[in-house]
């Protein structure tokens, strides 16, 4: 038997909470053990240890340690999975038993009035690599059979889907490092015009392999010199920076409609209050210096959520820990916030898990709703010597213990693109 039909908004357009959190990190395999980790600046980056990784330039990674993906996916359909099934998997049944919408086989609640829709840049690449691999070594027999719909980047929330009985749209943007923000924004969206009452949403990535590595490293934009020292080699806004540091991970939210919320009385987090994405329309991996797109998507969501820069208490920055990306992301926060810019705390995650590219945005809104439940922001590691052209509050080296009413988290991503999204306290 069908699910009612949702009743009819009243009023539109409607508010958009978080009831539900998960996050399987390099630093911590569930919500508040990446929290803590993250609060208290211990970095999930180390060596690889997932492949023998002698010989690149990049040795080192923010790889997920000691996840058990026996206990979310059995060993037979793992085989023709890519790695972030089982990533996505146990951080989405951990967001969905958060937001008490799991019934006691494991499935959801109104399977109907549920959707998915994650972001997520590389989808399968680790895992396409893998069967190239068999085919070049002449063991294309052991390759699996699901090569085409496992490498393809839109199936991941189909098995989300399956996994949990989730009847609703199955989306996933994939447009690089921005592809969680938007996700959540096309969430927030979804749910804010009333096409839904409640979505899974939030992002997963995971393309540490020998290949990728050496596709970036041809680029130059990984870290190099620090091999040796891993936990010190992300540092964003620092002068010694000298590139990025390759992450993963999956991080997962539950979006609802508000009065939905109240009334079956869910735990809210805070509220998604807006959301803007903008392009620089300028090249296919290089900002253009100036900042005012990232700007303007910053400003765009701060207007459709109705708050000033006057109320925005902190700012969770995109920080990659490269030499341009630093500097033009500070020049638009500068831009945006004007005379304020300087005044409002902001920090940047990826100097303590690494760049889990397109689920970057997603990891960066868990934390910044933790942060702002908990009245505390976790630091920007390793910045001891910062850029003189990078010359805002980063939070540098330790947490700091701040009431924020109003956020602003900011993505940037290969192809000119950008994305910025407004969180609330709930009641704010």
């Amino acid at each position: 038997m069908m699910d009612p039909a949702p009743p009819a908004a009243a009023t539109l357009p409607r508010r958009v909470v978080v009831t539900g959190i998960g996050a399987v990190s390099p630093n911590g395999n569930d919500r508040e053990s990446f929290w803590r980790a993250t609060r208290a600046g211990e970095s999930g980056i180390a060596r690889i240890a997932s492949f023998d990784a002698e010989g690149l330039e990049s040795s080192i990674a923010g790889e997920v340690k000691r996840f058990d993906a026996d206990s979310v996916l059995n060993r037979k359909d793992r085989q023709h999975v890519p790695r972030i099934v089982p990533l996505a998997l146990a951080a989405s049944r951990e967001a969905l038993t958060d937001a008490g919408l799991l019934d006691s086989e494991g499935k959801v609640c109104e399977p109907h009035r549920l959707g998915v829709i994650l972001g997520c840049g590389g989808g399968g690449l680790e895992f396409t690599e893998r069967q190239y691999d068999l085919y070049f070594r002449g063991e294309i027999r052991k390759a699996s059979v699901y090569v085409i719909p496992s490498s393809t980047t839109g199936t991941v929330s189909s098995e989300i889907s399956i996994a949990f009985g989730i009847k609703g749209r199955s989306h996933v943007l994939s447009d690089g490092c921005t592809s969680s923000t938007d996700a959540i924004g096309y969430a927030f969206e979804t749910l804010r015009w009333g096409s839904a009452d409640r979505i899974l949403t939030g992002g997963v990535d995971s393309t540490i392999s020998r290949g990728i590595l050496t596709g970036f490293g041809l680029m130059k934009v990984l870290s190099r010199c620090r091999n040796h020292e891993p936990e010190r080699a992300s540092r964003p806004f620092d002068r010694d920076r000298d590139g990025f540091v390759l992450g993963e991970g999956a991080w997962t939210l539950v979006l609802e409609e508000r009065e939905l919320a109240l009334r079956r009385g869910a735990k809210i987090y805070g509220e998604i209050a807006g959301y803007a994405a903008t392009c620089d329309a300028y090249h296919r991996v290089r900002l253009e210096d100036d900042g005012e797109e990232p700007a303007r998507a910053m400003s765009l969501a701060l207007a459709e959520s109705g708050r000033s820069v006057e109320e925005v208490g902190y700012v969770s920055l995109h920080g990659t820990s490269t030499l341009l990306n630093d500097v033009v992301e500070t020049r638009a926060v500068k831009r945006c916030f004007a005379r304020r810019a300087s005044q409002i705390p902001m920090s940047a995650l990826k100097s303590i898990i690494g760049h889990p590219q397109g689920a970057s945005g997603a990891a960066g809104v868990v934390a910044t709703l933790l942060g702002m439940r908990d009245g505390w922001f976790h630091p920007t590691l390793n910045l001891e010597h910062p850029d003189p052209e990078c010359d805002l509050d980063y939070i540098a080296l330790r947490a700091r213990n701040v009431p924020v009413q109003i956020a602003v988290c900011n993505c940037i991503g290969f192809g000119s693109k950008n994305a910025a999204l407004v969180l609330a306290r709930h009641g704010d």
